[in-house]
């Protein structure tokens, strides 16, 4: 029967379904259609992964105040997570030291750094935040990441960079000092403190430095004979170089009775437990602003290098998709004893260069990573906390970047003061009130200029059917009609703008009888802004001024329509083009001759 669905379109249609927001079910992908060229560099790619993987999850669970197995444990599950659900092939997923600085600001006001509490609560914090994302995700809302400015990206990038590599510096320099989330005052710490320095500390921290600086900077040219692969291995291991050549060391020379080097300590063999975080009203409400922050800068982080590496292989990637497959991994860290997760920069182009094809790079990862966890922790015993602050001030450095602000202040000072008030704020205030005073002195730039649309008044080029602004090119205009161009959708906060505009100028100007406005670039007339079009015509009638419109666009004269304003002004008024206009409101006017302005 026809109203009845068969079978094969209900299973189609669900099918369907499930496909939009799991992308691995769509056999295009690659569990269900995986090619087996693929396999060597999916391989190759997690293997290289997971050896920079190893160094760095550790490092960034100490900047986040958290136990080193919490960086390991968030590399599991998560990347294995991402790689059945992310729609980039290349994207790697784990710790990264923006989302660990933001987890440190925002627990260590609630518990103390390293306590289970604090533990307990940062696995919170990746629930609340794998809620969020998902939630977004499956709403389709992943247009919310806008909100977050290139400007306020940029700035907030290389205040959390300046605020991570000081933070290290107490780890570099073997000096204890309180934690703090002012960045000035870690400063002043930092300096009353040099007279405690840990020398054989510090030699091990430049030690790590300078191998990882070499490792980047000289390696891969003294290395070019040898297969790409390899050197990219040599280049991109060079954090787990550093790390047995410094426990070596520490062990060898048993520095850490007989010189006071601080070490990991013993690191918990075997796979975390899987539980689920409770928290306390109290707590969900006191961690929804970190978890908000989390939520919005690392999907953005995340989608940005997603993104860049997908449109190298001509390929896409799906922001809502993205969001899900992010927040399935922040809750699989939340039950797998990690935390936050999201992309990282560095680990992408990492895995991307190495030659990822699919998600099975991740899943390789991730697996390898488990089997580190299971049998290489005892290695780890030894390893100087220096080398570690050495691996994340070397990897956050680069991400101090000064060129987007000398960039905004060229082509446009507004951008250039949001770049100044987000990095001033987060350096001055705190990370996350960095972020909300960034977004909102954005968004009220935004309202400005929309609230001061730029209008032209235009006349013919000579010998066209074309209307240019008047102070940029020699047109034609007649005295008689004043022919206006607003560049801007009219809503409620600029359309009394435009309003006292045509006014003024039909004031100015005792000569003028009729007001076109050209509305080529108006996309959209909200209900305020119809309401002051409408006092407007009739403001202009009882002056003897007769208005009319060209070049309105169709969704926009729907809605005209359907107000009545169409019929208010009457249809005839309407006009397709400027030019059509033109030639039948001069028709309509007293005789007077063209003039040439310009």
């Amino acid at each position: 029967m026809s109203g009845i669905p068969s079978a094969s379109s209900s299973s189609s249609s669900g099918q369907g379904i499930l496909a939009r927001y799991l992308p691995f079910a769509k056999e295009s992908l690659w569990v269900f259609h995986y090619q087996r060229s693929d396999l060597p560099g999916d391989l190759i790619a997690g293997l290289v992964t997971a050896i920079l993987l190893v160094p760095q999850s550790m490092a960034y669970a100490l900047l986040a105040g958290l136990p080193p197995q919490a960086g390991l444990y968030a590399s599991i599950l998560p990347v294995i997570a991402y790689g059945f659900l992310g729609s980039s092939r290349a994207l790697s997923v784990g710790p990264v030291a923006i989302i660990s600085l933001l987890v440190a600001a925002g627990l260590e006001p609630l518990a103390e750094p390293g306590s289970p509490e604090y533990g307990r609560l940062a696995l919170g914090l990746a629930l609340e935040a794998g809620l969020i994302q998902v939630g977004v995700g499956l709403l389709r809302l992943g247009f919310l990441a806008n909100f977050l400015s290139h400007s306020v990206v940029t700035a907030f990038g290389s205040a959390a960079a300046l605020i991570i590599a000081f933070s290290q510096l107490r780890h570099l320099l073997g000096v204890k000092i309180a934690n703090t989330e002012s960045f000035w005052l870690l400063l002043q710490r930092l300096w009353q403190s040099l007279e405690g320095v840990n020398w054989a500390t510090l030699g091990l921290g430049l030690l790590s430095i300078a191998l990882l600086v070499y490792a980047q900077r000289k390696l891969p040219a003294q290395l070019r004979r040898l297969p790409p692969l390899w050197v990219l291995i040599l280049t991109k291991g060079a954090p787990l170089g550093a790390v047995f050549l410094t426990t070596l060391l520490v062990w060898g020379l048993n520095l850490s009775e007989r010189a006071g080097v601080a070490v990991v300590g013993s690191i918990p063999a075997g796979l975390p437990s899987l539980a689920f975080p409770w928290l306390s009203w109290p707590e969900w409400r006191a961690l929804l602003p970190t978890a908000l922050a989390i939520s919005l800068v690392g999907f953005t982080e995340s989608y940005a290098v997603g993104q860049s590496l997908a449109s190298q292989r001509r390929q896409k990637v799906d922001p809502n998709q993205d969001l899900v497959a992010l927040g399935v991994a922040n809750l699989a860290a939340a039950t797998s004893g990690g935390y936050p997760v999201t992309g990282g920069i560095s680990r992408s182009v990492v895995n991307f260069q190495a030659g990822a094809n699919s998600g099975l790079a991740s899943v390789v990862t991730g697996s390898l990573i488990a089997l580190a966890v299971i049998w290489l922790m005892p290695l780890f015993t030894f390893l100087p906390q220096t080398t570690l602050a050495a691996i994340v001030l070397v990897a956050v450095l680069g991400l101090v970047d000064f060129h987007p602000l000398l960039q905004s202040w060229r082509y446009d000072r507004g951008d250039a003061l949001v770049w100044l008030v987000t990095f001033a704020s987060v350096l001055g205030i705190g990370v996350e009130q960095g972020i909300g005073i960034g977004v909102l002195v954005s968004i009220l730039l935004f309202l400005w200029r929309a609230s001061r649309p730029h209008i032209a008044i235009v006349g013919q080029v000579p010998g066209t059917e074309h209307y240019r602004n008047v102070q940029r090119h020699e047109v034609i205009t007649d005295p008689r009609i004043l022919a206006v161009r607003v560049d801007e959708s009219l809503f409620f906060a600029n359309a009394a703008y435009l309003q006292e505009y045509l006014l003024r100028e039909v004031a100015a100007r005792p000569t003028v009888e009729q007001v076109l406005l050209v509305a080529s670039a108006i996309n959209f007339i909200d209900g305020s802004a119809l309401e002051v079009l409408t006092q407007l015509v009739e403001r202009l009638q009882q002056a003897g001024v007769g208005f009319a419109l060209a070049e309105v666009k169709g969704p926009v004269m729907d809605r005209l329509k359907r107000a009545g304003f169409v019929e208010k002004v009457g249809a005839e008024r309407f006009f397709l083009s400027t030019h059509q206009a033109m030639q039948v409101l001069k028709s309509q006017t007293n005789s007077m001759p063209a003039a040439a302005s310009g």
